[in-house]
């Protein structure tokens, strides 16, 4: 094995010591990689920074900024914007749902990742430069907000797809925990700078003209016309452009086997086959179905979240994006302990451990309005203009926290355990069967918020639903025997 070299930042140095040395170990239950896998840090360094370019478009479109901005100044009311945000988040999660598997059985015939990589990109990135044309009173403007989300929430998860079947090939499965957990932290790291530069730089309140750090917006953007929310999207455009360069770069992909017409067609054989595999392997099915149940509620947490705080709070975009800022601040610390702890006591206790977490937050939330905590305490509300001064505001800011913490390593745990239960041969398939399982009824949980929403015009009641997710999926997964 060549010798590891040395990244190129302090950052990657960090990440690098975190992962340690792809290659062959001492120990018997390692898998030695071939030639082609001994990956150098800069190459790991590489896969770990395609999370933080594409970051930016979760917390920013997501989550944080557009979303609450769609809710608040695009629909007619917040929770007709709570609605339709469901609905085409339920749309997006149906089209995944259906062609993932396809896909990544056709990337394991094909050989190649990164060109799927870059293809998925050119659709994400028109997606992310069309939310800018999104003033408030345009005709338009619904419409253009939820089919370019739509779209670029499909390409992403594609694009996502593809780099984790990369995983198996880069270092042994005793370092897929940390691999995988340097990855989520960061991504965490990257929604965290792109959110500090949106709120301090660029998106103000229409009241002050002013940023969260007290600036005027960069570029001569217009508060009054939320120019600085709609720029979330061209700037998770540039930010994808730029951070996921390195993983071109300098990443090693396995050589290309098929051309596309062949490998499609040999893509449905292996997908059939990986079909049966899975079948005959009873824990990949579990973690499969569990999947499918508690990512639903995580899709719902996250598109939902901003717009709770908006609605139930009254939080403005101010408020809501320094809430994300310490939600991705625990995030990352989240990430890289549950990392740590993936490959200490193995990634089926820190998934059960984090669902726990996520559930009793999860109710803590929703126990919360302006004048009420845990569902009957009364409390004064918030005074006008203030941040974060009543009891209502501070107990969301502390769940929240703990939802960023646990919702790392989940995910993160939830990867790595699928490439300890498949074979290495299919890595592909069985992602794509993973991104199904969490895509498959990832339309069920926001579209229950929706339709819960609108059949009782509360956004609690809409909420409450995603806890049934969350316990739903630790149920299932408490059957899953790590090997």
């Amino acid at each position: 094995m060549p010798p590891a070299r040395p990244g190129p930042s302090c950052a990657a140095s960090c990440f690098a010591s975190t992962l340690g040395r792809s290659g062959p170990t001492a120990h018997q239950e390692e898998r030695a990689l071939p030639d082609h896998q001994q990956t150098t840090r800069r190459g790991l360094f590489g896969w770990v920074l395609f999370d933080c370019a594409a970051q930016p478009f979760f917390t920013l479109v997501t989550t944080f900024v557009f979303a609450p901005f769609f809710a608040a100044s695009l629909a007619a009311t917040p929770a007709e914007g709570q609605e339709l945000w469901g609905y085409a988040t339920a749309a997006a999660g149906l089209v995944t749902a259906l062609l993932a598997p396809l896909l990544g059985a056709v990337a394991d015939a094909t050989g190649a990742r990164k060109p799927w990589i870059a293809g998925f990109a050119v659709p994400y990135l028109l997606a992310c430069l069309a939310l800018w044309f999104t003033a408030p009173g345009d005709p338009w403007s619904v419409a253009i907000a939820l089919t370019a989300f739509a779209l670029g929430t499909v390409a992403i998860e594609f694009a996502s797809l593809f780099n984790n079947a990369m995983m198996g090939d880069l270092v042994p499965r005793s370092r897929l925990g940390r691999l995988s957990g340097a990855g989520w932290a960061m991504g965490y790291a990257g929604g965290l700078a792109s959110l500090v530069l949106t709120l301090g730089f660029l998106a103000a309140s229409p009241d002050t003209g002013r940023t969260l750090l007290g600036f005027e917006p960069l570029f001569g953007l217009d508060p009054a016309t939320r120019e600085g929310d709609r720029a979330a999207g061209p700037l998770s455009a540039l930010w994808f452009v730029v951070f996921v360069l390195p993983l071109f770069l300098f990443t090693p992909d396995v050589p290309r086997r098929l051309a596309y017409g062949a490998a499609i067609r040999q893509g449905r054989a292996r997908l059939v086959a990986a079909l049966a595999e899975a079948r005959r392997a009873p824990g990949v099915v579990r973690l499969l179905l569990a999947n499918m149940i508690f990512a639903d509620g995580l899709v719902a947490l996250f598109a939902f979240g901003g717009i709770y705080a908006a609605g139930v709070l009254g939080w403005t975009t101010i408020q809501i994006g320094t809430f994300g800022i310490l939600l991705t601040i625990t995030g990352t610390a989240g990430a890289l302990i549950g990392g740590w702890l993936d490959d200490r006591i193995g990634a089926r206790p820190v998934i059960l451990g984090a669902l726990g977490g996520l559930f009793l937050c999860g109710l803590g939330i929703v126990s919360v309005d302006r004048d009420t905590i845990l569902f009957v305490v009364e409390v004064t509300p918030a005074s006008p203009g203030t941040l974060f001064s009543s009891a209502p505001d501070l107990m969301f800011l502390v769940l929240g926290a703990i939802i960023g913490a646990m919702a790392g390593p989940l995910q993160a745990s939830a990867r790595s355990l699928l490439v300890h239960l498949s074979p290495p041969e299919r890595a592909g398939a069985f992602f794509g069967l993973f991104a199904l399982s969490g895509k498959v009824t990832s339309f069920l949980a926001p579209l229950s918020v929706a339709l819960v929403t609108a059949a009782t015009g509360s956004q609690a009641a809409g909420m409450a639903v995603i806890l049934v997710f969350f316990a739903l999926g630790a149920l299932v997964l408490s059957g899953v025997r790590h090997p």
